[in-house]
């Protein structure tokens, strides 16, 4: 076998070790009995150990030396030269992470989840605190496994955005918060009190199933199932695993499956060939969120959508929407109004969710934040930000799963998200120009295959910025037509 042949045959049982541990993962925060969690930390800790050992292994190392000669003959986006290039990457940064350690943040990410859960439904920041302390450690330990970059928080956020430096996030962030703050403040009231109420889960849910089902995923290759944080996971582009969060008191659930399906529709297009590789994911975490944004809001919230949709949800719930025609509807799900939970949140005030975030988990790795106070701290942000009144720990700090498993550096990859599927949306509608009408006619698959062709096969071939630039001819990340486009929203409601 050849040394190319011989690194995929590497990577490909990397790979399958890594589904296999995603399995795991997976049933754990769908329907694995609670007392299974210690069980299960040391199951993911010892595949944990397996994968690192066998990734970082040095003969990984001579073969893509051996390689180089290789990849600089070949097209710079071709499969075999981003194949050799993505690896070397993800290699060089890997082999600094001692397995011990990798081994422990594995082990903690599964032992915290179930305490968060029970945190959470608890309203028990005291039982989650130990955790949460542990996790905050073993990132400060991480990081120092790293050349200091612009800041140590870089070091962090490169797990999920490669590349980017947390100067460069601030930055966006710094034109984004004001614009945002201004928006909201002066944004219209619009009446959305039909919109909370009685609203059967189970009818949500074949609601949510008939949907899904008509936006580009192959049938028998993706399943949805309820969960305490909606989430999104694949085991190959032909398994894929979304969750959601049915409330029997609204229906918040119509966009939280449309948000997981856009990460599902993503995963599902990746070309085949890419598959049992490192490029078989999305280049970032941002350019994936753009698409979850981009089907949760670019596409559920507009009126087209609607227009085809609308009648059947009425059907499903006549006595809470029977009496509502589609006009208030549609004012009253683009409407801005500041609230506690960030999932839940509107477009406009989202991205301050997100800011709030940034900002504690710098002060969190820094240490300038003592742990025992971060909700007070929480709940004052939120009422800088926001200028609501936290009631509870579970509707504050506890809010969000991703610091159970020691998620930190991952937030802010969603205001980045919201910014890019404006960037992008502006080419889709330059390539679609009868979109409108397509989904008015109920027509998703144009748009999906449209988005399939030009960015999901892609997979990660691809740098986050070399994906952006090959999109839409600037590797910047752009606030403005995401601006732009809340602005003239909000004008429209205030019409």
């Amino acid at each position: 076998m050849d040394d190319l042949g011989s690194l995929r045959e590497r990577l490909a049982e990397i790979s399958d070790l890594g589904r296999a541990a995603g399995v795991l993962g997976w049933e754990q925060r769908v329907s694995m009995p609670p007392l299974g969690t210690p069980s299960r930390a040391d199951s993911l800790a010892t595949l944990g150990r397996i994968i690192h050992d066998r990734f970082t292994d040095p003969e990984i190392g001579r073969l893509l030396d051996r390689l180089a000669p290789l990849e600089e003959s070949l097209p710079y986006d071709s499969e075999d030269a981003s194949l050799i290039r993505i690896t070397r990457r993800d290699w060089d940064k890997a082999r600094r992470v001692p397995t011990e350690l990798r081994v422990e943040m594995t082990r903690a990410a599964a032992s915290g989840h179930h305490a968060w859960v029970e945190a959470r439904k608890n309203d028990d920041f005291d039982s989650f605190l130990p955790y949460l302390r542990a996790n905050v450690e073993l990132k400060r330990r991480y990081i120092e496994c790293f050349e200091p970059a612009d800041e140590p928080y870089t070091a962090l956020l490169d797990d999920y955005e490669p590349g980017m430096t947390t100067t460069e996030v601030r930055d966006v962030f710094a034109v984004l918060r004001p614009v945002l703050t201004d928006l909201v403040r002066n944004a219209s009231e619009v009446d959305a009190s039909f919109l909370h109420g009685d609203f059967d889960p189970d009818v949500q849910r074949r609601f949510a199933e008939r949907v899904v089902a008509t936006l580009g995923f192959e049938e028998g290759a993706w399943r949805l199932d309820p969960t305490a944080h909606p989430f999104c996971t694949s085991f190959s582009n032909r398994d894929v695993r979304l969750t959601t969060r049915y409330r029997p008191d609204d229906l918040e659930s119509v966009w939280s499956t449309l948000h997981e399906a856009g990460h599902g529709l993503y995963a599902h297009g990746i070309a085949d060939s890419l598959m049992r590789t490192p490029l078989g994911g999305a280049p970032s975490l941002a350019i994936n969120e753009s698409q979850s944004r981009t089907w949760e809001n670019l596409v559920g919230r507009c009126r087209p959508f609607w227009m085809y949709w609308y009648e059947p949800l009425q059907e499903m719930f006549p006595t809470q929407l029977g009496s509502v025609d589609l006009d208030t509807f549609v004012r009253a799900i683009n409407r801005a109004e500041p609230g506690l939970i960030r999932v839940d949140a509107d477009e406009t005030t989202y991205s301050l969710h997100i800011i709030l975030r940034f900002e504690l988990e710098q002060e969190l790795i820094a240490g300038t934040v003592t742990l025992e106070d971060l909700p007070e701290i929480w709940n004052a942000r939120m009422k800088e930000f926001l200028g609501v009144d936290v009631p509870s720990n579970t509707d504050g700090v506890l809010q969000d799963v991703h610091w159970s498993g020691g998620g930190i550096g991952y937030f802010p990859t969603y205001a980045l998200g919201n910014v890019i599927s404006l960037q992008i949306w502006s080419k889709v509608r330059e390539a679609l120009p009868d979109l409108d009408n397509q989904m008015t006619a109920g027509e998703l698959l144009p748009l999906s295959d449209w988005l399939r062709d030009n960015l999901y096969a892609w997979g990660g071939k691809l740098t986050p910025k070399e994906t952006l630039a090959r999109l839409t001819g600037s590797d910047a990340i752009d606030p403005q037509p995401y601006l732009a486009y809340l602005g003239d929203k909000m004008a429209a409601l205030s019409a």
